[in-house]
């Protein structure tokens, strides 16, 4: 079907072509599982030992160990939309599994990543707070002040948001529920209870290998698998042909097929990233586990074709940080500078 019947298929009909995927296969899971976790304490196992010959090569070997981590993160993620297994319990256990490896408390992530999925790509919710799947307009950005337009273009610096920015997070800023409501009970404990094994978990190894070669295995590990991951994530809803959309505009099926991106990854990138690529299908229908996504891509995509990213744009997008309402496409902040200075009331940025 050519890109151009982009209109063909209703909505409902869209998300009835993605619901007969949306159901766990206790085999696949399992299966996933091994294929996960395995290769991933292999790396692990292989640089403890090559760190006792040389620590160039034990750090060299943490940037596929670290993409393997990534790959446990998404088996997290599906247990948290409760799409892994078919089991609630099976779901809860395995995600707070997966947590001490990723050292993301697995119930507190997941109540916040479903605040994601309630309300995505719309102008009006985000106001700009989350430098990853949210931005101001080109508009809003020229009222700001010139101290105010540096503050909110200075974490959204590639160099920041994308490298410096990622091991804070999940080595420093998931330790505290510095953002969970206080009534939150449950997911703060979450945060707690998950350092407490964290503790026990680090502090075993380190008694058995010493600290100094567990932080200079464990941390690359972490900062290369937050990097890719945060990589992928920020570029799920902000690319080229990204659409967003003011509250009154907003459409579930059009926020995720025109809002969350198709990347389209060498086969052996999708399986190390849990088909993640898929994106616009996971928003579509969050309950389809990861291994079913390419096939429900495939029914999506026969009634409402989606374009999708190549890994060549996808290196690019994240410099894409503003939404221009005039041309309804996500622009860079040199493109806003040079709005400025084409209006009559327009100043330099």
């Amino acid at each position: 079907m050519s890109l151009a019947r982009c209109s063909a298929g209703s909505d409902a009909e869209v998300r009835q072509a993605a619901a007969p995927f949306a159901h766990a296969d206790g085999r696949q899971s399992a299966l996933q599982l091994v294929t996960s976790f395995g290769p991933f304490l292999a790396g692990c196992v292989a640089m403890h030992l090559a760190a006792q010959v040389s620590w160039p090569l034990a750090l060299a070997l943490a940037v596929p160990t670290g993409a393997l981590l990534v790959r446990v993160f998404i088996v997290q993620h599906d247990c948290g939309h409760g799409s892994f297994f078919a089991s609630r319990r099976a779901n809860a256990l395995v995600g707070r599994m997966c947590s001490l490896i990723t050292m993301t408390p697995f119930a507190n992530w997941s109540r916040q990543h479903g605040l994601h999925h309630a309300d995505w790509n719309n102008l009006d919710r985000t106001g700009g707070s989350d430098i990853y799947s949210a931005c101001l307009t080109v508009d809003e950005y020229l009222a700001l002040s010139r101290w105010r337009r540096f503050l909110y273009r200075l974490p959204r610096h590639p160099l920041i948001a994308n490298i410096l920015f990622p091991p804070l997070v999940f080595v420093l800023l998931y330790r505290l529920p510095f953002d969970t409501p206080r009534a939150w009970v449950r997911e703060r404990w979450s945060v707690h209870l998950t350092n407490a094994a964290l503790v026990c978990l680090f502090g075993t190894l380190a008694l058995l290998l010493g600290w100094q070669e567990v932080l200079l295995v464990h941390l690359p590990i972490m900062v290369v698998a937050s990097i890719l991951g945060v990589w992928l994530f920020s570029l799920q809803h902000r690319f080229e042909t990204a659409h967003w959309t003011v509250r009154g505009e907003w459409s579930f099926v059009d926020a995720a097929l025109r809002g969350s991106s198709w990347f389209n990854l060498p086969r052996p990138l999708h399986w190390l990233t849990g088909n993640i690529g898929f994106h616009h299908v996971h928003h579509l229908n969050p309950r389809v586990p990861n291994y079913r996504l390419a096939k429900a891509h495939r029914a999506v995509q026969a009634l409402r074709p989606v374009v999708p990213l190549s890994l060549g744009r996808g290196l690019t997008a994240s410099f894409l940080t503003l939404w221009d309402e005039r041309r309804g496409r996500l622009v860079r902040f040199r493109d806003a500078r040079d709005a400025s200075r084409l209006s009559p009331a327009g100043g330099e940025v």
